[in-house]
């Protein structure tokens, strides 16, 4: 299982790289393994300021549909264009290629609030 240890992370399985007032968030190795193949990403809070742990998403796999969760509070500025053409880019490479959004970030202080690596691989 790969947890990087320039990232943090969140209960739901989500993860955050934080770059100054933005960051980058996307799904971890464990949570695209225990889905299985991704077959489509909706995200559709393009332009909208949601709050930490409201719902920016979902993803369905073959199994099953789940809801993406914000890790913090923020505004989002991108969606990863190349999910609408290759989901299954999250199953390859989850923490690079796979991210889903950039933010910018409200509230740095609420990161402190998320998982280091070592507390999210005892989590699991």
């Amino acid at each position: 299982m790969n947890v990087p240890g320039d990232l943090l992370y969140t209960k739901d399985h989500e993860w955050l790289r934080i770059e100054g007032e933005k960051g980058y968030v996307g799904v971890t190795d464990f949570a695209q393994g225990e889905l299985g193949d991704i077959v489509f990403i909706e995200i559709e809070t393009m332009g909208e300021t949601l709050k930490k742990e409201e719902v920016f998403g979902t993803i369905e796999a073959v199994k099953t549909v789940s809801d993406m969760f914000m890790p913090v509070s923020g505004e989002i500025l991108e969606v990863n264009p190349a999910l609408e053409e290759s989901p299954d880019v999250v199953n390859k490479d989850p923490y690079g290629k796979g991210w889903m959004i950039r933010i910018k970030i409200n509230d740095p202080a609420e990161a402190e609030g998320l998982l280091s690596p070592d507390q999210y691989k005892a989590l699991l």
